[in-house]
């Protein structure tokens, strides 16, 4: 009796007619088991836990125009939605190398993948940063096509055990891999005034860069501790609570997305990899290559931009996005995290 009390797992009970919490809804988690669910899920315009939908797929795959025989590169593995996509186009014929720093979901997309049929002869995953695109391509060869996603993929987000979001419990975490670097709490525990406030503007453009500085930092001195991602709301808000009740609420939830937007830009040093991926970029291309990029805030969008524009002008790039490409009313409709999405691509000089 005691061995199957310890080989059998209850799943989560949770109270009401319908999960609310990340751990309680294990339809969504096992979406090969409940397909009803999460299509239901998705209609409504919701992500399901534990999942990720993938944005401007069409939008990509026009632009890459794949083609079987060829060696991709996708940089940002995330759920493997766009991978999918593209590993579909090369018919059984070539090969994609996929790139990820976190360890715990690239496993698992790994896994998937090769249950859908793309073993390691067409798929090669690796966990690495796309910093580092010079060195796979040493040893990959130049690439066809290169795609960068650089949104934090739904799955991360809504797991509270990894600290990305304010609206539930959970460690104040951040990062890509819990595995190196410090936490966002313990960053904040060093950090200073002028570098936090710093930090708020230059990463997500924070309003009220100072008011919430000098809020965390004055707590903090005081000895108190701000380890949770629902304490750093909290702050966040008593930071705020000179703005009019009316606005309040609407206030405090967009400068929290921020401010985790701040923190994770800088515990996981995003823009520097992001700058050393550009500055290789052109070099891994092969002749003709294509390279897009997906960016989901005006940061990023600017670094992209600007090297484009640079590579063109010396003429590493013949052709460039010269209008940025969004997603269509109705993906936006169907997946509300697309809305800030911007599409970019550069095409390798022959």
């Amino acid at each position: 009796m005691e061995n199957q009390q310890n080989g059998h797992k209850r799943r989560v009970r949770y109270s009401g007619t319908h999960p609310k919490r990340y751990q309680e809804k294990y339809k969504e988690l096992h979406p090969e088991k409940y397909l009803d669910t999460v299509s239901r899920v998705i209609q409504k315009g919701s992500t399901p836990a534990g999942m990720h939908i993938s944005i401007c797929v069409k939008e990509i795959l026009d632009f890459l125009q794949i083609q079987p025989g060829q060696n991709g590169l996708d940089a940002t593995l995330g759920y493997g939605g766009h991978t999918l996509e593209m590993l579909k186009c090369l018919e059984g014929k070539g090969h994609i190398h996929a790139l990820d720093v976190d360890p715990i979901e690239s496993e698992k997309t790994k896994a998937r993948l090769a249950g859908l049929g793309y073993g390691p002869e067409i798929l090669t995953v690796r966990l690495q940063n796309f910093a580092e695109i010079d060195q796979v391509a040493a040893e990959a060869g130049k690439f066809d096509f290169v795609l960068a996603d650089l949104g934090v993929s739904s799955m991360q987000i809504d797991n509270p055990e990894r600290g990305f979001t304010f609206k539930a419990e959970g460690p104040l975490d951040l990062r890509m891999n819990p595995e190196r670097g410090v936490s966002a709490a313990q960053r904040l525990k060093e950090i200073t005034l002028e570098e936090l406030t710093g930090m708020l503007t230059e990463n997500a453009d924070e309003p009220y860069a100072e008011e919430i500085a000098r809020e965390v930092t004055g707590r903090l001195k005081r000895g108190e501790e701000i380890a949770t991602t629902t304490k750093l709301y909290q702050v966040i808000g008593d930071a705020l609570a000179f703005l009019p009740e009316m606005d309040r609420k609407e206030a405090v939830k967009k400068s929290s997305q921020r401010t985790f937007q701040a923190l994770r830009i800088d515990v996981n040093n995003e823009y520097e990899a992001l700058y050393a991926f550009l500055e290789k970029l052109p070099g891994v291309l092969a002749p003709g290559g294509r390279a897009a990029i997906l960016t989901f805030h005006s940061g990023e969008d600017r670094l992209v931009k600007k090297s484009f524009k640079q590579f063109k002008k010396e003429g590493y790039y013949s052709e460039i996005c010269e209008e940025v490409i969004r997603p269509s009313q109705e993906e936006c409709a169907r997946n509300s995290r697309a809305r800030s999405t911007k599409m970019r691509w550069a095409v390798r000089a022959e």
